[in-house]
């Protein structure tokens, strides 16, 4: 048994970020098991990058010890047993002893794969084709690092296996004390949409805003809630934008809604649409590999082509219309959305930590 797990991540953790979530989740969850937990923070994490990078890395380094902001603080509630260890980068001398040691994002691997035995058996865990975060060459060749790797879902593993690479597949899990049904679903007015906003372009955030002006321009009673990390830009009144809400506020904001937009061109296992149908909100999405994970078109979810705003408003307009249907979606995929447990995660990533070699899994 690896007693003594160290998870290294990309950056801080002062920003709500599902990635990070997904390793403080699993930071939690093993620590209450017994293990030793340290979660690796670094000011500097990506190799190459520019004089001045490094130098407003090492400003950083300064200001977040100073006051504290690389720890997750304002949004999650991290376990007082985890060790929240905060680095100017990921040196080697940085980095503690263990029995096993995970990268968590493409840069972290190339790290980790360098790193002495006595730092731990060596995993990564893949939570996305991260070809949007650095050079396409480099993500691939961490794909191809002696790591063990963990994918978070389906698609992944084809990536993983389309290398010739084994892996394990774990899909991510769900905090249900967190995000529940407070209003029934049959009350809500159908007219009330949420969406994230982020400013990736590959999240798709243009398209779901025209696909919500085209629906609107149908059905004028549309009203929608926006929230996210960003600065918005300027939208009409019939849009409201939720900066950094509260858990509660969010939870709040998903319970008021009945139908939720998630346009992204790519995702590796997408957190909020699974958050909205805990919440009893019908999914309207792209069909793509991380909406896949548990959203069946028609079924649990409505899916749409990519980067085709018209054929999501027709699905958004599809449950304006026709209440039955959209709380036979919303029933759907939050009765679907259930078997997503963070304990069922945190077994099988155990599990993952016990063995000898991983080998590929469906």
């Amino acid at each position: 048994m690896s007693s003594r797990v160290t998870f290294v991540l990309p950056g801080y953790g002062g920003g709500p970020v599902g990635g990070v979530k997904v390793v403080y989740e699993y930071a939690n969850g093993l620590v209450a098991r017994g293990y030793a937990v340290t979660v690796v923070h670094p000011a500097f994490s990506f190799r190459g990058a520019p004089v001045v990078s490094r130098l407003k890395s090492c400003v950083r380094f300064v200001q977040r010890t100073l006051d504290k902001s690389y720890l997750p603080s304002r949004w999650f509630n991290l376990d007082p047993r985890v060790r929240a260890l905060w680095v100017p980068s990921l040196a080697e001398k940085y980095i503690p002893d263990g029995d096993a040691i995970v990268a968590t994002a493409w840069m972290t691997a190339e790290w980790v794969a360098e790193y002495a035995a006595r730092k731990g058996e060596k995993y990564y865990l893949i939570q996305h084709f991260e070809n949007w975060a650095g050079p396409e060459d480099r993500v691939i060749g961490t794909w191809k690092l002696p790591l063990r790797k963990i994918v978070i879902s389906k698609w992944l593993g084809d990536v993983a296996r389309s290398l010739g690479e084994q892996f394990v597949y774990i899909p991510n899990g769900l905090d249900f004390r967190k995000f529940g049904i407070d209003e029934p679903i049959e009350k809500r007015p159908s007219s009330h949409v949420m969406m994230l906003y982020h400013d990736h372009v590959w999240k798709g955030s243009a398209d779901g805003l025209q696909a919500l002006q085209i629906a609107r321009s149908r059905h004028s009673e549309l009203r929608v809630s926006l929230f996210g990390v960003s600065k918005a830009r300027s939208l009409p009144p019939w849009i409201r934008y939720f900066q950094n809400p509260t858990q509660d506020l969010l939870r709040n904001i998903y319970n008021s809604s009945a139908i939720f937009v998630s346009p992204s061109w790519t995702e590796g296992w997408p957190l909020p649409p699974a958050e909205a149908m805990m919440c009893g909100v019908a999914v309207v999405a792209t069909d793509i590999g991380g909406h896949r994970e548990y959203a069946d078109d028609d079924v649990t979810a409505l899916l749409a082509p990519v980067k085709h705003p018209e054929a999501l408003a027709e699905r958004i307009v599809m449950l304006l219309e026709n209440t039955d249907k959209r709380v036979e979606i919303a029933r759907s995929g939050h009765k679907n959305i259930q078997q997503f447990t963070w304990e069922r995660a945190c077994d099988a990533f155990e599990e993952a930590l016990s063995k000898s070699r991983p080998g590929a899994s469906d």
